[in-house]
């Protein structure tokens, strides 16, 4: 009985013919999940049954112009050209995914969120520049806003509790 291995093994892609495919499968993994490393790329492809090298993800990676960028919890990610957020996106997304509650106490807006995550939440306002925004403390669940005035962190906290949902 004569068998065709080509059948049994993984497709190897790192011939010219089968390049669109696997690039076309790196851009549909940088835009389903987050993958932060080049060694990310390469076991995911490869749990796609995939043959690849880290120099041939790395060829693909430079080819098809992605960015190193970063989730909004700082971790790093890769992203297609032309799709990073904007930072009030950033802020929308953070807020509304771990924001809490968001209420005045003087000229300081105190923003409650899930544990960890409240340093994504400072970060995201501080890359905002917003104009009643003096400043950010953050520790793990909580995140102080400093405001020039009362009347502005009431107004602030209004807003950022609309985010939040």
């Amino acid at each position: 009985m004569i068998t065709d291995d080509r059948l049994e093994r993984p497709r190897s892609l790192n011939g010219h013919d089968h390049k669109q495919e696997r690039q076309r499968a790196i851009r549909d993994l940088v835009t389903s999940r987050q993958v932060g490393s080049q060694r990310e790329v390469v076991e995911a492809l490869m749990d796609q049954g995939f043959e690849v090298t880290q120099a041939t993800v790395s060829r693909d990676i430079a080819e098809l112009r992605l960015e190193k960028t970063q989730d909004d919890l700082g971790r790093p990610r890769y992203a297609l050209p032309n799709t990073r957020r904007s930072p009030r996106e950033s802020l929308e997304a953070v807020l509304a995914q771990f924001g809490r509650r968001a209420v005045a106490a003087g000229n300081i807006v105190v923003i409650g969120s899930e544990l960890g995550s409240a340093p994504a939440i400072a970060r995201a306002l501080d890359r905002v520049a917003h104009d009643r925004v003096v400043g950010t403390l953050a520790g793990d669940d909580t995140c102080l806003v400093v405001t020039p005035g009362e009347a502005d962190a009431e107004e602030l906290a209004a807003e950022l509790d609309a985010l939040i949902g």
